[in-house]
């Protein structure tokens, strides 16, 4: 309803800022880190916002950049996870941290978030693995030269499915691929180098 809200940061607290948009103050709930990171009082700002409605609470979620929000909006869809535990686990774990968590079942990783147990970790894992948005395997359309790649790199492999958890599709991933130099990088580096151009 609301993409983003952009304007003259006039409050921060510890788990909201207040942006001024033409005299109007929108209240919006931020994680820790999204708060640090965001700016000084009295700069403009740019925030991209998630409007909450629950029969007794209606909120502004804020996020420094799209795969944060994407990441919010899974970790919403898995059974348990209200926005509150949401915002929290964004101040501990980056989005390509959490999505690589999630494909290589890392249980361990996703329990250092104050609040999730193993039960929890378990479940999100469980949950967000199935809602992968588009298939595995390597489409028809992919250039020679990154197929190539994909086929015979299994780091290449597992970076894409990290992507495809955050909500990026095949086709846009390979793209994004095709302009990095893949050679000796780990797949969290592929991941936070192909987030950069996905976010562009």
């Amino acid at each position: 309803m609301i993409a983003y809200i952009k304007g003259k940061l006039e409050i921060k607290s510890n788990t909201y800022v207040v942006i001024d948009v033409n005299g109007i103050g929108y209240k919006i709930f931020m994680s820790a880190s999204g708060i640090s990171q965001i700016g000084e009082t009295g700069e403009i700002v740019k925030v991209h916002t998630y409007y909450y409605v629950r029969e007794d609470n209606i909120s502004l979620y804020g996020f420094n950049t799209q795969e944060e929000l994407k990441m919010f909006e899974l970790l919403l869809s898995v059974s348990g996870i209200g926005a509150k535990s949401a915002i929290a686990m964004l101040s501990e774990i980056k989005p390509s941290s959490f999505a690589l968590a999630v494909i290589s079942d890392d249980v361990k990783a996703l329990t250092k978030i104050p609040g999730i147990g193993a039960k929890s970790a378990q479940r999100i894992i469980l949950e967000l693995k199935d809602k992968l948005k588009t298939e595995q395997a390597i489409t028809k359309d992919t250039e020679p030269e990154i197929k190539s790649v994909i086929e015979n790199n299994s780091k290449v492999e597992e970076a894409i499915s990290a992507l495809q958890v955050l909500g990026y599709n095949k086709r846009e991933i390979e793209k994004a691929l095709s302009l990095l130099s893949l050679q000796d990088l780990s797949v969290e580096d592929i991941i936070k180098k192909a987030l950069k151009i996905l976010g562009m």
